[in-house]
């Protein structure tokens, strides 16, 4: 049975080598009760379409085009979908696993994030789906808290972790 990791135990896992999380904005604030808070570092638009097939040589990502942040960090996002790319590095050890809930603010503006598992022994800076509802937007300012991620741990490791096609994913940026 998988138990959900508290404040004290994200601690612990945030002073491992290497840390749960790097790149915290603020890890006074962004660590809470029962999960880690990550923040905006970028937003994009679609470009094209993407492609979902049965094997890997039938997939393709969906190019994109990063919008500017103005002078003082703000962004004005239109009813849609964008890319966010998070600040924080994520290191799961591979006796944990992570999902994520938006943050209650972006569900009170008309807006959601949509995630996908953070597997054992994923590192990278994730990717997440934004979407506004709101017809009038909304706006988003640089580093703002966008989803918590919550940390389970598991009974046991996982033999092999995962290694997959997003393994180290945007951590040159």
């Amino acid at each position: 049975m998988a138990e959900i990791l508290t404040r004290e135990e994200l601690w612990g896992y945030l002073n491992a080598d290497p840390p749960l999380v790097q790149g915290m904005v603020d890890p006074d604030l962004q660590v809470q009760v029962d999960g880690i808070e990550l923040t905006v570092r970028q937003v994009a638009r679609f470009a094209d379409a993407g492609r979902i097939g049965v094997s890997e040589d039938e997939r393709g990502i969906s190019r994109t085009a990063v919008l500017e942040f103005d002078e003082e960090g703000w962004i004005h996002l239109p009813q849609g979908c964008y890319k966010a790319l998070f600040n924080e590095i994520i290191a799961v050890p591979r006796d944990v696993v992570a999902i994520a809930r938006p943050r209650s603010t972006l569900l009170r503006n008309g807006m959601t994030v949509h995630t996908a598992l953070w597997d054992s022994g994923y590192v990278g800076r994730s990717e997440s789906l934004l979407v506004v509802y709101n017809p009038y937007g909304c706006r988003v300012r640089k580093d703002a808290r966008l989803i918590q991620l919550v940390f389970f741990k598991l009974s046991r490791p996982v033999r092999v972790g995962y290694s997959g096609r997003y393994s180290g994913e945007n951590i040159d940026e």
